[in-house]
């Protein structure tokens, strides 16, 4: 579980970069797990963005995926979403 100091360092990272996975009209797949479980391992913080032919709320589709991939949910701003797991191999980001 992250502090809300935690979460902050996270958000102002995630400002800087792009949503690298986009989830449409298939939903929460499994294809779409596989690939935000290995951009997480290789990442730990990834930007996700809901398309609008998505039928699913961008809040259930975080969830979902946070849920599925074992990671935090750090935000969900409209269609985009910040998640965050710890690299198992080679961490990346020192959390404050």
């Amino acid at each position: 579980m992250l502090t809300g100091k935690q979460k902050r360092f996270l958000r102002a990272m995630g400002n800087e970069i792009e949503p690298i996975i986009q989830v449409g009209k298939g939903g929460v797949n499994d294809n779409v797990v596989k690939q935000v479980d290995e951009a997480l391992e290789a990442r730990e913080l990834i930007k996700v963005r809901v398309l609008q032919n998505c039928l699913e709320e961008p809040e259930d589709v975080a969830e979902a995926l946070a849920e599925e991939t074992k990671a935090e949910l750090v935000q969900v701003i409209g269609r985009n979403m910040l998640l965050y797991r710890e690299s198992s191999e080679k961490p990346r980001i020192e959390l404050p």
